[in-house]
């Protein structure tokens, strides 16, 4: 299919996506040329790669590097032009390929174009990674050990799983806005489709919530009326995703009991029930459990368990549910996601880095409220054109000024001046320039004896100091591990003087 082409790798990045990309032509032996506004300083490590990758498959062609600019006449020259994640589809030189009949594509069409096996796929705002990790986890244990995940994760990219797809897999697949953007007609859809909910985000790189909302529609834009889609019921924009006519049979998921002509789960007291025509069911959750793991995720288990119903149905296979309850507790979540990395009977400290839009820092401030600690928040980072009013109302709610720590970023200076509209006390905020001391100034906070939860959820993206939430996942996670054994170790000497 790519044998001889003329492929333009179109950002080569250094989050790992283009070389996916440069492995995947090279393996395909296409002519290719790649083109980043990095210099090749900047991106020397990833040219030592891509010339390991070319000695690994024997690739004797050569690969021109046009770096620091980008020109037409290399645009001129490629018949397929491959988008990197980060460069939307109103790049002018992608509208440009466009119209100069260039085949524009990124690893979603890839995917869907050549991938084997089944396909259930996932997007929306919140509780997507979540949810994909639950989904993958249940059809694991219940219906297939070649069940593979993968998608908007970056050791599981798609161009990754895509080299072990085969007729016999089950791929479950997390799908952000950017993959859909180059999803198209004619591709193959995916067999159950999922948009979990739609809330303000990206709105740097979506002019309006409907051209978001659109984006994040075309996961179903292929489905037939064989297909399924499963949306919340209690989410504002589902009505927006109806008015696109839908082809496929529709479940819903709610937190209060669905009406009566409408097939999905919901939950009431402890309880989930499960709808098909006039097939009722239901089973008890562990109270304790639902504390523990939150609101918010009560609809990512709810998104996985109809998941989980509407795929045994469809292939007529039985489940036992009391079954599927006993598994429950041993559901694993992502990392960065309201994640416990340490605790004592006197702290937890909770990395949430993949918080990067208010209603994430949201869910986690109200979550954690109900414990009896008080909050240290870590907040802050890249704007994405985002509304911080409602987070800020919730900070002044449950967060007491000197324990707010707000780290340097453009997001940081909108989250103060909407604290400043409330008459929240800015005085004894603490603004920091980096993560370092945001943590050393968090242990200090806490070293009044009082039961105390650091909470680090930034409500924003990263870009600003961080490759991207996961490298400041990481290095939230290094500093902690790195204080922690200065304390123990300052503590030993103490005691052996």
């Amino acid at each position: 299919m790519f044998k001889n082409k003329n492929v333009l790798i179109f950002g080569l990045g250094k989050l790992g996506g283009g070389l996916s990309a440069v492995e995947f032509f090279i393996k395909n032996k296409a002519n290719i040329r790649i083109t980043d506004l990095k210099n090749r300083k900047d991106l020397k490590r990833e040219i030592i790669k891509i010339n390991k990758l070319k000695n690994k498959y024997n690739y004797s062609k050569k690969i021109e590097f046009i770096l620091g600019e980008h020109k037409k006449e290399d645009f001129n020259w490629a018949e397929i032009v491959m988008v990197n994640p980060a460069i939307s589809y109103k790049n002018k030189f992608v509208i440009y390929s466009q119209k100069n009949k260039k085949l524009v594509i990124n690893d979603c069409y890839l995917f869907f174009n050549l991938a084997k096996g089944e396909i259930i796929a996932l997007t929306g705002t919140r509780g997507k990674t979540t949810t994909t990790y639950f989904i993958y986890q249940l059809f694991k244990k219940f219906i297939s050990k070649l069940t593979h995940i993968g998608g908007n994760q970056p050791d599981k990219s798609l161009l990754k799983i895509l080299k072990i797809s085969s007729n016999n897999f089950i791929h479950i697949l997390e799908l952000s806005s950017f993959q859909l953007e180059f999803y198209r007609k004619n591709l193959r859809s995916p067999k159950i489709a999922i948009i979990t909910n739609l809330y303000e985000d990206h709105l740097n790189r979506y002019q309006t919530m409907e051209e978001y909302g659109k984006t994040k529609a075309k996961i179903f834009l292929n489905q037939k009326e064989d297909d399924f889609l499963i949306l919340n019921y209690d989410n504002k924009w589902t009505k927006f995703f109806l008015k696109l006519k839908p082809k496929s049979h529709i479940f819903y998921v709610s937190l209060k009991k669905l009406p009566l002509n409408l097939n999905g789960i919901y939950y009431i007291k402890n309880n989930i029930y499960i709808r098909q025509g006039k097939r009722e069911f239901s089973f008890q959750l562990n109270k304790e459990l639902l504390l523990l793991w939150g609101r918010h995720n009560i609809y990512n288990l709810m998104f996985a368990l109809i998941t989980l119903f509407i795929y045994s149905h469809y292939q007529n296979k039985k489940i036992e549910w009391q079954k599927v309850v006993r598994f429950l507790p041993n559901l694993k979540f992502p990392p960065f996601r309201q994640q416990i990395i340490y605790q004592n009977e006197k702290i937890k400290i909770i990395n949430d880095s993949a918080s990067t839009a208010p209603q994430a820092a949201i869910e986690a401030i109200e979550k954690f409220s109900f414990i009896d600690h008080q909050i240290i928040l870590i907040i802050g980072g890249t704007d994405k054109n985002l509304n911080f009013s409602n987070l800020a109302k919730v900070i002044k709610k449950y967060i007491e000024p000197k324990n707010l720590i707000v780290l340097e970023g453009s997001a940081s200076l909108k989250i103060i001046e909407e604290l400043k509209k409330i008459k929240y006390n800015l005085k004894e905020i603490h603004q920091v320039n980096n993560l370092k001391e945001c943590v050393n100034l968090a242990f200090q906070l806490i070293k009044n004896n009082k039961k105390s939860i650091i909470l680090f959820s930034p409500a924003a993206a990263s870009f600003e100091k961080f490759k991207n939430e996961f490298d400041r996942g990481k290095k939230f996670n290094q500093l902690i591990r790195y204080y922690l054994k200065n304390e123990k170790d300052i503590n030993r000497n103490k005691t052996n003087r």
